[in-house]
């Protein structure tokens, strides 16, 4: 017979929830500050393993409690290193994140939704509909699992090979904001998983009512998806556009309160042949963007079976990149990543929707043993 009242899950809770929960078990307050960083520093899934607990709390602890990751669902690694898994959570639904490793850096993309309610025409994410928001635990639980994979527990102070956050992954983070606030400021906790805000990027479409108090409640680098210099274009990219056109858009970015020349706005412009990589295009941008501190990442279409669209040419993505360069902007080309394993930048796609077969079979041929 199973236990009626599920085990609460401890990951995701804020420290005062923390402290709360041990105030309800009858424990002192100092027993959170313990268990945050048994769950956050050393990576702990099993109170049996927190050996500075009293043994007797240790077992009163496992009666009421877990320290749950999503489950993982495959793992796939790309000839390049990048590496993706597809979670599970514990309501069945599932989502991905991505690692990319480089050189000076390993940047964890990480989803906020099951599926996404934008419908960006470029975008593979888009064409599989929102199932829910996830949760703080489960946008922890991204970062906790890529970190059992990569072997970083206790959470290394040097020499990370997961150093960087991007909320870039499935869904819209502006739309389930409350969450991924909450996870954030866990992810930020000095003495847990301790990335540092300047080291954390969050990706909108352009929900711009939100966007201000992103800044001022977290601080961490802003990136827009923008692909598109004028409102009838980007409606159809872009269809959240149609409430928050580009004026505001990009007013909402001259205000955003942790932008600085230091600390740049990233836009986000996915090159599509024959749709938006014109040099005139490119002016336009450069006339849009004027006063803001920014920089533009240009990204080659990184195509999908049914795809609507075709990549630029390198010849056009590199005129464009001059022109926006030329004015003062650096506009790097991203280095397509993961594309064998549909782990790219717009690749996304859970299997909380069913794959074509080949697709399938592709990903599966790449599995990691």
């Amino acid at each position: 017979m199973t236990d009626p009242t599920p085990k609460k899950n401890l990951i995701g809770l804020s420290r005062d929830e923390l402290a709360a929960e041990m105030k309800t078990i009858g424990s002192e307050p100092f027993r959170a500050r313990q268990l945050w960083h048994w769950i956050y520093h050393r990576g702990a899934t099993d109170f049996a393993a927190m050996t500075t607990l009293a043994k007797s709390f240790r077992a009163q602890l496992a009666e009421s409690y877990v320290v749950e990751r999503p489950v993982e669902s495959r793992a796939l690694k790309s000839e390049d290193g990048t590496r993706k898994w597809l979670m599970r959570f514990a309501d069945g639904n599932e989502a991905e994140c991505v690692h990319i490793p480089e050189e000076d850096r390993g940047t964890l993309c990480v989803s906020s939704q099951v599926g996404c309610t934008l419908n960006c025409r470029f975008c593979h994410t888009g064409t599989q509909k929102l199932v829910r928001n996830l949760d703080a635990s489960e946008i922890v639980g991204q970062i906790m699992l890529a970190r059992d994979s990569l072997g970083e527990w206790p959470s290394p102070p040097d020499n990370r090979q997961l150093t960087n956050i991007v909320m870039m992954g499935m869904g819209e983070p502006l739309y389930n904001y409350d969450n991924v606030a909450k996870a954030l400021k866990i992810v930020m906790d000095g003495e847990g998983l301790s990335v540092s805000r300047r080291k954390i990027t969050l990706s909108t479409a352009g929900v711009v009512p939100l966007i201000a108090r992103c800044g001022e409640e977290l601080a961490v680098n802003l990136a827009i998806s923008l692909h598109a210099v004028n409102d009838e274009l980007r409606d159809v990219l872009v269809p959240i556009n149609k409430k928050y056109p580009l004026a505001q858009l990009l007013e909402a970015c001259r205000n955003y309160p942790a932008a600085s020349n230091a600390r740049r706005i990233t836009f986000e412009y996915v090159m599509l042949k024959g749709v938006n990589d014109s040099p005139a295009e490119a002016r336009e941008l450069v006339r849009l963007i004027e006063g803001i501190p920014a920089k533009v990442n240009l990204i080659p279409f990184n195509a999908w079976p049914g795809a609507p669209y075709e990549c630029s040419s390198n010849n056009a993505i590199n005129a464009f990149s001059d022109i926006v360069n030329a004015a003062g902007y650096a506009s790097p080309v991203r280095a397509p990543r993961g594309r064998d394993i549909l782990a790219a930048c717009g690749q996304l796609k859970s299997d909380s929707v069913k794959l074509r077969r080949s697709e399938r079979d592709k990903l599966e041929n790449a599995a990691v043993d």
